[in-house]
């Protein structure tokens, strides 16, 4: 069955598009939900007018998008939140709360559906994100998330790195450390005592 796409569906076409789709996909989800319609003379005519205001407005909104994006990319944005002391959230920084930030940054709502996050920021640390300001256009933030007492991820590893190196046993006192020397020489002892060293 022959249609016009009405409105964007993504994955299938966009609006003012004119295809073929299975009957039953048209009845049963395109036509009822106004998203197509039957590609008559007149509705084609009508799409296709539309879909050269909906181009001009879209390039109105694409240039806007990318004012914004040059401001913001590359921008950080940090977040508190509660952590443990390995650096791992008591909860996680999703993408509504990261929505509500931008928001603020461009003064202008942010549905958090247009933040590109796989999964929750789970610990302290710098991640990068992406938004999507209009379906052409996207900027990319740094969400820098830090402990609710200040410390950071750099913090963390900081700590981390002396208790590592402190890791070495020290011998008990009165006892010496055998050298190198001492060790080898009474490998050399052992050898002689069980004549196992023989020399021709």
């Amino acid at each position: 069955m022959k249609v016009v796409f009405l409105e964007d569906v993504p994955g299938t076409a966009n609006i003012g598009d004119i295809k073929d789709v299975k009957p039953g996909f048209a009845r049963n989800y395109l036509l009822p939900r106004r998203l197509a319609m039957a590609a008559t003379p007149a509705v084609v005519k009508s799409a296709e007018a539309r879909a050269q205001r909906e181009a001009r407005l879209q390039e109105a909104r694409d240039a806007e998008a990318r004012k914004t994006a040059e401001k913001i990319d590359g921008i950080s944005i940090t977040v508190t939140a509660r952590a443990g002391n390995t650096g791992k959230l008591f909860g996680s920084v999703g993408a509504a709360e990261i929505a509500g930030r931008v928001g603020e940054l461009i003064g202008a709502e942010v549905d958090r559906h247009n933040v590109l996050l796989r999964e929750p920021i789970k610990e302290l640390g710098d991640f990068p994100v992406g938004v999507r300001l209009t379906k052409n256009v996207s900027a990319t933030v740094t969400v820098t998330v830090i402990g609710e007492d200040g410390t950071t991820a750099a913090d963390i590893r900081a700590k981390a790195e002396p208790e590592a190196g402190s890791a070495s046993v020290a011998p008990p006192a009165g006892v010496e450390q055998e050298t190198d020397e001492s060790a080898g020489a009474d490998a050399y002892a052992v050898a002689d005592d069980g004549e196992t060293g023989s020399q021709e």
